[in-house]
């Protein structure tokens, strides 16, 4: 599960040039808009990520009026997301430690998620119906869920020296096709889904004609991919058709990812396409601040592109990160 709200230690405080109450506070790889004097640098606090979902509970209450939501896909809670205050970008929420007793004694770094009651916000995957729910995903299948290098800055390091690959991070839903011990199976981002042509999560089984190709293949693999299109996440793309883009190939039976350079000759001989590869090379050496640039940019449609995905090229979940596009958050709405 994804660390959403954590112990962490603030780092640099910033002033905001023409208030006198607000400042930057830093954690991690995060900027936070806090009131001025709340926090000093060292200090221990409660980070929330962006995309957490906070209980109702009174320490929260001041986000009433601009965070709290009531749907059916999330239930009644704030959700903590991008936003911009006195032109600077506040990407969390930071609160004392000292208003959390029932976290004494967490030491830095500690996941406090599950203490705190906090879930993650969903957006609805689809606008139109998507199938018949058959049940969770099946044999241990994990779902994908990038970190965001600001919450993992230390894989900076990581991939320091390292091959590595950038690709786009496309706009769409999670679409896992599986084929296990003679059985092939699609799967949204939770939940196994009915086989039915008309389903949207078997759209590349049937555009692909998978079926056939995967039985003809013999091996145990696991694709996962952004499904993209009409219907999908306001269509940023704005392709006529449903597209599949992978960006995951896993041989179930040895559980090994192959490197990019299988992934893409294994998709092609299916005639499935990948994700975007937008550079690779063979010494990672980008900061923070120049990934985040790169994240910035426009898909051939002219919108503002989700981000993008960066991995070690022969082992892409030995080190594996997000860098989402600030411009897109910013536009971001419910």
């Amino acid at each position: 599960m994804r660390s959403l709200a954590s112990v962490q230690k603030v780092g640099t405080i910033t002033p905001i040039a023409d208030s006198d109450f607000l400042e930057l506070a830093h954690v991690m790889g995060w900027q936070c808009v806090v009131k001025k004097g709340e926090f000093k640098p060292g200090d221990l606090a409660v980070y929330f990520e962006v995309d957490s979902f906070l209980p109702e509970d009174a320490r929260y209450e001041f986000l009433r009026k601009t965070s709290w939501r009531d749907n059916a896909d999330n239930g009644q809670g704030f959700r903590i997301k991008t936003i911009k205050l006195r032109g600077q970008l506040s990407q969390g929420l930071i609160l004392p430690l000292s208003g959390f007793p029932e976290l004494a004694g967490c030491s830095v770094g500690a996941d406090v998620t599950e203490v705190l009651n906090v879930k993650k916000w969903y957006v609805p995957e689809v606008a139109n119906a998507t199938g018949v729910m058959i049940g969770d995903r099946p044999y241990g299948i994990p779902a994908s869920d990038e970190i965001r290098i600001q919450s993992a800055t230390e894989l900076l390091e990581s991939l320091g020296g390292e091959p590595y690959y950038i690709t786009t991070k496309m706009d769409g839903t999670s679409c896992i096709v599986y084929y296990i011990d003679g059985k092939i199976g699609c799967c949204s981002r939770n939940h196994e889904i009915k086989d039915e042509e008309t389903a949207l999560y078997w759209a590349p089984v049937y555009r692909y004609r998978l079926k056939e190709k995967l039985k003809a293949l013999g091996k145990n693999v696991v694709l996962t991919g952004e499904l993209c299109g009409p219907s999908i996440q306001k269509n940023k793309l704005r392709l006529p058709q449903l597209e599949w883009y992978v960006f995951d190939y896993k041989e179930w039976d040895s559980g090994v990812y192959v490197s990019y350079k299988e992934m893409v000759e294994a998709c092609a001989a299916l005639g499935v396409p990948t994700v975007p590869l937008e550079e690779e090379g063979e010494h990672f050496s980008y900061t923070l601040e120049t990934l985040l640039g790169k994240a910035r940019g426009k898909y051939p449609s002219g919108l503002d592109k989700e981000g993008i995905v960066v991995r070690h090229r022969e082992s892409p979940h030995q080190v594996s990160f997000k860098v989402l596009n600030n411009d897109a958050l910013l536009k971001e709405k419910d």
